[in-house]
């Protein structure tokens, strides 16, 4: 049972930087999915893959994965600057 911690990025219909702050603790998946013959859908036996724990910070999400015995590994951090500027700007 491996763990993964990351900060989630923003995706491409936020403008701001909402939930983007929090430290996320995913399980990987140790099964992979299947395919349905009927339906076509897929689907997974694998009940941990559902599981996203939300923390305020790394230490708090790595000292939960050490005190209930959970590898983990750390994502870095990729953040752009922001570069704000006034609109007027654009036509200087």
């Amino acid at each position: 049972m491996k763990a993964r911690i990351y900060q989630p990025v923003k995706n491409a219909m936020q403008s701001g930087t909402a939930n983007t702050r929090d430290w996320v603790l995913e399980f990987e998946p140790e099964k992979g999915k299947t395919i349905d013959s009927v339906m076509g859908w897929t689907g997974s036996g694998d009940m941990r893959s559902q599981v996203k724990l939300r923390f305020d910070s790394q230490e708090e999400a790595e000292s939960y994965a050490e005190r209930n015995s959970i590898a983990f590994e750390v994502k870095p951090v990729h953040k752009k600057k922001r570069n704000i500027q006034a609109y007027a700007n654009n036509f200087k």
